[in-house]
């Protein structure tokens, strides 16, 4: 079974390499808008002090542990046709797995980019000031000393999503050669006694999920040392 699992990734299997291209456009499309909107928040959160400040931060941190399944369930209401935005016709596409898992990624971004931000040494923000910095490059010099925790907050994020399956399966459907992903696949896959198929994807999305969380040690260390200095 393993040696036919590996065969398949060896003999670039057509339809598995469509599956995991399929699976990898998704989720770092829902990645790049997850940190497109949750960075500048986050950093908005942690540089300025505002009226219930703390209560968006406590929401938001709250919604880290958003279960999937949910989400799934509420993108699944606005799309469906009797929804709001049901005349769209985007349930079962794409684009509604991008939306869910966008959703999920988001709050993971906000939170640890929040957290990345405050935790910079207040010296910093003084000695910019003290040389006469602007409000703005002051904090541009704060995102700047804690990119390596933004890093670790993207990478995070995508490893939300990768291994995500209950929204995307809600939204997408599972249907073959269209909304079909690494997840979704494995679960089906295995059900109907495909193990080789389902062991094949499982191996690759593991190795993604390695390489993922050696990204996110590496970035770690770096702003550990960065810290020491």
């Amino acid at each position: 079974m393993f040696e036919k699992a590996l065969g398949l990734i060896l003999n670039t299997d057509h339809e598995l390499f469509a599956i995991i291209l399929l699976s990898l456009k998704v989720s770092l499309t829902a990645l790049c808008l997850a940190s497109i909107a949750g960075i500048p928040i986050g950093a908005f959160t942690g540089l300025k002090k505002f009226r219930f400040r703390g209560t968006i931060i406590s929401v938001i941190n709250t919604f880290m542990g958003l279960p999937p399944v949910v989400v799934g369930l509420c993108v699944y209401l606005i799309l469906s046709r009797s929804g709001p935005l049901g005349f769209l016709s985007l349930l079962y596409t794409p684009f509604a797995m991008i939306i869910a898992q966008t959703i999920l990624a988001f709050p993971i971004v906000v939170s640890l980019t929040h957290s990345a931000i405050v935790g910079v040494d207040p010296v910093i923000r003084q000695a910019a000031t003290t040389l006469g910095a602007s409000p703005l490059q002051e904090s541009l010099t704060v995102v700047k000393e804690a990119r390596y925790g933004i890093m670790a907050a993207v990478i995070a994020a995508l490893g939300r999503v990768m291994a995500e399956v209950g929204a995307i399966l809600i939204v997408g459907g599972n249907i073959a050669g269209y909304t079909r992903v690494m997840t979704t696949t494995i679960a089906l896959e295995t059900d109907k006694g495909n193990f080789e198929l389902a062991l094949a994807l499982g191996i690759i999305l593991l190795s993604i999920s390695l390489l993922i969380n050696a990204a996110l040690h590496l970035v770690q260390k770096k702003d550990g040392v960065q810290n020491i200095l």
